[in-house]
């Protein structure tokens, strides 16, 4: 719990620093109010700006027909459904009146150009959104920039399941699906905050581990403990440490319906839920 020390507050900034109950101080750092650029009074009454805006206007009318024999997949309601969704999301954001009504214009530009998997709406609205909101509204981006250093080339869990796979006596069919079920655990252990203080590496052995053992069979010679030693030793961590992990994983993977008991190269213990997050 962190507690104010009013007299170490810089109001006006974006850097606080507040006091810990063991009395260290924390930076921490919060929105400053935003002093946004005003219209200049003299464009807004010279004539030459309606006239280009009337001019570069048509350069980013998009295509209203995109629907009828364009578009396989996508519908009118579709899209309705989109941009309702779009809508709310700025408005929880508290996003500039400009960032919704410039995303849809990027909506529909783009699928008037490109046929799209409706399976992929959702995501080009997304999409959409953040290139909308980084041309009118940079506060936040900036802010997270600053706050994390400007350093954003992150070692995350993914980045060590190739060089860790090809280390292990696994046959290629069997580590491409060992890596498939890894990924998903890892993005598992993303969801929990339970794993947040777990260095990308342990997280990474440790889902290779949970998916191994829903791969091995009675004849495996190489599983279990010998497969989770053999990780702890390739990155340098305490077996013990390793288990501890493991175990959260799977812990993690039942209580989210994600953990079979049976070997994925038959699938037949394979959970829908399971199915849905590897297809």
């Amino acid at each position: 719990m962190l507690f104010q020390a009013s007299s170490h507050l810089k109001t006006g900034d974006e850097t606080h620093l507040e006091e810990e109950e063991g009395g260290e101080e924390a930076i921490l750092w919060t929105p400053a109010p935003v002093l946004r650029a005003q219209r200049d009074p003299a464009l807004l009454r010279h004539p030459r700006v309606l006239r280009n805006l009337l001019s570069e206007e048509g350069r980013y009318v998009p295509q209203a027909s995109y629907f009828h024999g364009f578009q396989a997949e996508i519908q009118p309601w579709m899209r309705e459904k989109l941009a309702f969704w779009m809508l709310e999301v700025c408005e929880e954001q508290k996003c500039e009146e400009e960032v919704f009504p410039l995303a849809m214009n990027y909506v529909d530009r783009y699928l008037s150009c490109v046929p799209t998997p409706k399976n992929w709406l959702q995501l080009l609205g997304t999409v959409c959104m953040l290139l909308a909101s980084k041309l009118r509204e940079t506060e936040w981006e900036c802010l997270v920039l600053r706050s994390l250093k400007w350093d954003l080339l992150s070692v995350i869990p993914n980045d060590f399941l190739d060089y860790i796979l090809q280390q292990l006596p696994f046959s290629p069919q069997k580590a491409d699906g060992v890596k498939k079920h890894a990924q998903t655990f890892i993005a598992l252990c993303a969801t929990d905050c339970t794993f947040i203080l777990y260095p990308p590496s342990l997280i990474a052995v440790g889902s290779i581990a949970v998916a191994a053992l829903g791969f091995s069979t009675p004849t495996d010679l190489f599983s279990g403990d010998a497969i989770t030693e053999l990780l702890a030793g390739i990155i340098g961590a305490e077996v013990d440490c390793l288990k501890v992990c493991q175990d959260s994983i799977e812990a993690a993977a039942v209580a989210k319906n994600l953990k079979q008991s049976s070997c994925p190269y038959q699938e037949p213990g394979l959970t829908a839920e399971m199915a849905r997050k590897l297809a």
